[in-house]
């Protein structure tokens, strides 16, 4: 199983992508499809028509990084609908590696988090 840092910005194509295409391919996708920098650092996923095979595209500090995974059986499944001509779909880390695992994360529910409060100015 992969691990992946909270912090790490993940992307996911909705459409469909042929995954015969390399490194400088997917880094076009990225630009021209999730309408990002393939180099930010940022983990940008590719699925096949049938959903059952993904390419996760990552720039390093050395160079490109893929990542292939191919599911014996089943299919990938997005953690939530999406909007009509929506063409990504940004997801966290854990939802990435549990998508990875094969996991429908649709019914999922998450429970609430604690989040910093908003900082206001004050006044001198």
């Amino acid at each position: 199983m992969l691990t992946f840092p909270g912090t790490v910005r993940v992307y996911a194509a909705v459409e469909p992508v042929d995954l015969r295409k390399g490194f400088d391919g997917l880094s076009l996708a990225v630009r021209t499809i999730l309408g990002q920098d393939p180099l930010s650092g940022s983990l940008f996923v590719f699925f096949n028509r049938g959903f059952d095979k993904a390419k996760i595209l990552v720039w390093t500090p050395t160079g490109f990084c893929l990542i292939y995974k191919r599911l014996e059986k089943g299919r990938f499944r997005l953690p939530r609908q999406v909007a009509a001509g929506e063409r990504g779909l940004s997801i966290e880390a854990s939802e990435l590696v549990l998508l990875l695992e094969g996991i429908d994360l649709r019914g999922a529910k998450r429970l609430p988090r604690w989040s910093p409060a908003p900082r206001t100015a004050s006044a001198a």
